[in-house]
């Protein structure tokens, strides 16, 4: 249920994809990434997510070293059966870790792609993953040929759908060639916004749905970040460009013309970022479903208040004025990082 007791609406995934709940819960930030988080929180917040009637829960065999994927395990076999059962898992592999938790580059080659997979199976303890995804592409492999794996493991019943992960619009194609996709994660928010220029019309050409990571652009613009906020030193924020000196202050610039917006409006920032990306896919055809990434249950109500939200022309048109496309400062990772998107190419 939302904040106002009406049931998650649902979308599909592409025309081939499964249907799931209008807004996904990325469980990334349980287990990696954003500093220290909260066992018993992080279950209890997937817990709700089930029965508030979200249903598609995004992971990566890599978040954590594998922690992630038995967190959601233990969440899934101590919820409700009804809640468990309509549960759906988008597992994104290929990532290479050191121990230390460094990250060395991508693997796709079509037996690492079955690999991963059995691992992922095991300690998800299911006999198979909803949609499956190489996290970014691998520039020594062809993606028809990590693709062709996962669709060897579709017809072996591992995986029952194939996704893509920040490729362009040349690599979409070229994927959607080999078998049917169903979804192309990659990041989309008030201030990330360059697939609206060739990725996005791809993918509705194609009918491939977008599951919208970074809607709040790691908690950017959720409304809660401040500007004198110290982060951990396992908070990977502290690396990216977005969050280091004036590109903060700029950015919390931008977030402070959405505040005015959204308390004029009744809502908070974070609704108003979540809710935006909502109504780009109900001008379209319902084809984005928001990835939130809540590690508690308090942020997870508020993100599911912005189902709640109604922005008219009137309300899209401020927001575009007080956060035009182009307006953040720094790119959304460092420069290393940046280099494995194919989606930047």
């Amino acid at each position: 249920m939302t904040t106002t007791g009406r049931p998650v609406p649902t979308r599909r995934l592409g025309t081939t994809g499964p249907e799931v709940s209008a807004l996904g819960l990325g469980c990334m930030g349980m287990s990696a990434l954003y500093g220290e988080s909260d066992r018993a929180e992080s279950i209890a917040t997937i817990h709700a997510a089930l029965d508030a009637g979200v249903t598609l829960l995004d992971t990566g065999d890599f978040y954590g070293m594998g922690h992630n994927e038995l967190l959601i395990d233990e969440a899934l076999r101590t919820a409700p059966a009804a809640a468990r059962e309509q549960a759906l898992t988008s597992v994104k592999f290929g990532a290479l870790r050191t121990v230390e938790g460094g990250f060395t580059g991508y693997d796709g080659r079509p037996a690492a792609v079955k690999n991963f997979a059995a691992y992922s199976l095991q300690r998800l303890g299911t006999d198979h993953i909803d949609i499956y995804r190489i996290a970014r592409v691998d520039p020594d492999v062809p993606i028809e040929e990590t693709v062709g794996a996962i669709a060897e493991l579709v017809e072996a019943g591992h995986v029952r759908h194939i996704g893509l992960s920040e490729v362009g619009a040349d690599t979409l194609r070229r994927a959607a060639a080999v078998a049917p996709i169903a979804d192309l994660q990659i990041e989309y928010s008030l201030i990330s916004r360059s697939i609206e220029e060739k990725i996005l019309p791809t993918a509705r050409e194609l009918g491939i749905g977008v599951t919208a990571y970074g809607v709040l652009s790691r908690g950017l613009i959720s409304g809660h970040f401040t500007r004198d906020r110290e982060l951990a030193a396992n908070d990977f924020r502290g690396m990216s460009p977005r969050f280091q000196g004036d590109n903060l202050q700029r950015n919390l610039d931008l977030v402070d013309r959405l505040r005015a917006l959204s308390e004029a409006k009744g809502v908070t920032v974070a609704q108003t970022a979540v809710a935006w990306v909502l109504a780009q896919a109900e001008r379209q055809g319902a084809d984005i479903v928001p990835l939130v990434g809540a590690r508690r249950r308090d942020r997870l109500a508020e993100a599911l208040g912005a189902l709640d939200v109604t922005l008219d022309a009137a309300d899209l048109a401020a927001i575009e004025e007080a956060v035009p496309a182009g307006a953040a400062a720094g790119d959304r990772y460092p420069a290393a990082q940046m280099a494995h998107l194919d989606s930047e190419h």
